[in-house]
């Protein structure tokens, strides 16, 4: 699969130094400068459901920080854990 580096920003809205979800800084090694392969992103599996959060304006804009593209970004219900505990008598 063929790298595609962030479009050309279309709007002065959009940073290409900081995630679309959260605004932090999304870390990305090509808008920096540095190759592709250096980059966090190339070694790191992509919550689908982050992708599917990119405001549709800003999709290939700007890189998914690494907490959003886990998956833990603004917006998305927290993850919950369902404990079961024996009945007490």
């Amino acid at each position: 699969m063929a790298f595609s580096a962030p479009s050309p920003v279309a709007s002065t809205s959009v940073d290409p130094l900081r995630c679309p979800l959260c605004g932090q800084s999304n870390q990305c090694a090509i808008t920096a400068g540095l190759a592709p392969e250096s980059c966090w992103c190339m070694g790191a599996d992509i919550a689908p459901d982050a992708l599917a959060a990119i405001p549709e304006a800003q999709r290939r804009q700007s890189c998914l920080c690494p907490r959003c593209a886990a998956g833990q970004f603004p917006g998305r219900a927290p993850a919950t854990t369902t404990t079961t505990t024996a009945p007490r008598n």
